[in-house]
Order: C-alpha cells, then structure tokens, then sequence
C-alpha cells in the first residue's frame, strides 16, 4: 500500500496538487491495493488556493498516515509565506526522513529548499523562478527537464509538469506497464495547440 501525502497552503498553485493528486489516485484506483491520497495543512479549516480554488484538508500537520510519499506544490505560498512558517518547513523536514519519495512541483522547491530536503541537490522549478531559487545557494538548479530524480528528490517544473513528474514515481514505484495504464486511463496525451507557433 502507498499512501501519497499532498500538502496544501495558503496561495498554493491548484494544478499543481490536483494534477499529481490525480495521477495518484487513478493509480489507486488502477492497483486497487489499498493506496490513497490525502491533503495535508496546517489546520483544518478550508485552504483558499493560488487562483482562488478552495479544498478541505483531510489531515492536519500533526494527525495524518504515515505518507511514503510526500508533494509539495508551488505557487505565491510557496516562495513568500510558507518558507518563514516554522511549523510547516519543521514538518516537511520531519516527513522528509520518513518517506521513501520527497517531491515538489514548480516553486514548491523554493519550500523544500527552506525546509533542507533540497540543499545540496539538483532541482527544477518554474522557467521564471530559477534564477530566484539559483540565488539562495546551495542547490543545482537544472533548466529545460520538466522533472528531476535526484535520490529519492523528484522535483519538477511549472504546474503541468507536475503530471508527467508523477507518472514517472507511480512508474518508479509500481512499474512502467502500471504507469502506462494510468496514463491511458487518465488520457494524458499532451498536444498543446499552439506548439507549432514556436
């Protein structure tokens, strides 16, 4: 059984969580061996998101599952407030030692970062923010992948990318023949409509 932990805050980017949450659960559902996701905040009460979404956690920072594997998504949250929340980064830390996969989406690298999983390591972000999180130090950013496996570190690029970076960990974790299924069930088969302008 895998359990997937998405942590959710204040001016979080949506598609960042929902993306991977989606490909998470279609695996759940696909494996049908008892996984399940859950949304992790600080308090219970309903988190208004980075476009104005608003989502009910299923579990506070200090009542939830062991999670084997642990999503931190971007957005305004993730690179202004929640870096200077101690209860939040002393949380991801601690959860970082437990869990098998540690990985983020676009500026939710910035959090990893602050929290320590991050230092020390390669990492991508959003296109507009790696200059930002190349400055703080200690860390490799690497532009132009839409994720990056660095150990048991999975980060990725801007909001969508968080879908093809969790269909590699359900990959990783579950096989490629699994991975595929989900990928099917979820018909992710990107063909952006204005790629050919560029």
């Amino acid at each position: 059984m895998t359990t997937y932990g998405l942590l959710v805050f204040e001016n979080a980017e949506e598609l960042d969580f929902v993306g991977p949450w989606e490909v998470f659960t279609a695996s759940a559902m696909v494996r049908d061996q008892g996984d399940k996701a859950v949304l992790v905040a600080e308090r219970t009460e309903p988190v208004r998101c980075n476009k104005g979404m608003r989502v009910v956690p299923d579990h506070t920072l200090d009542d939830h599952p062991k999670l084997d594997v642990l999503l931190v998504p971007g957005g305004r949250g993730a690179r202004e407030t929640q870096p200077n929340n101690p209860s939040v980064t002393g949380w991801i830390a601690k959860v970082a030692e437990q869990a098998d996969w540690v990985t983020s989406v676009c500026t939710g690298s910035f959090l990893l970062h602050a929290a320590g999983p991050a230092k020390g390591h390669r990492v991508a972000t959003h296109w507009a923010s790696e200059d930002a999180l190349e400055a703080l130090g200690d860390v490799t950013v690497v532009r132009d992948a839409r994720y990056v496996v660095d150990g048991d570190l999975v980060t990725s690029q801007g909001v969508s990318a968080g879908i093809d970076m969790a269909l590699w960990l359900v990959g990783r974790i579950h096989g490629r023949d699994h991975a595929r299924k989900v990928r099917r069930y979820i018909q992710y088969e990107p063909a952006p409509p204005y790629m050919a302008d560029e």
